[in-house]
């Protein structure tokens, strides 16, 4: 679905850290927010993103 050379080169663009691909989502390592993939694009925009659930 996405590159491997397009995904080493991404950075979450809230906190710059590292990104990993999981099912249909770009997912940041350090703050766990969520990118869309649409149509095999990266929205790669923090308004876009999905936050990360709280544990209670």
């Amino acid at each position: 679905m996405i590159d491997k050379e397009l995904l080493d080169i991404l950075a979450c663009p809230a906190c710059k850290a590292d990104v990993k691909l999981e099912n249909d989502k770009i997912v940041c390592v350090s703050c766990g927010r969520r990118y869309p993939v649409r149509e095999g694009i990266p929205v790669m925009l923090i308004d876009e993103a999905e936050l990360p659930e709280k544990d209670i």
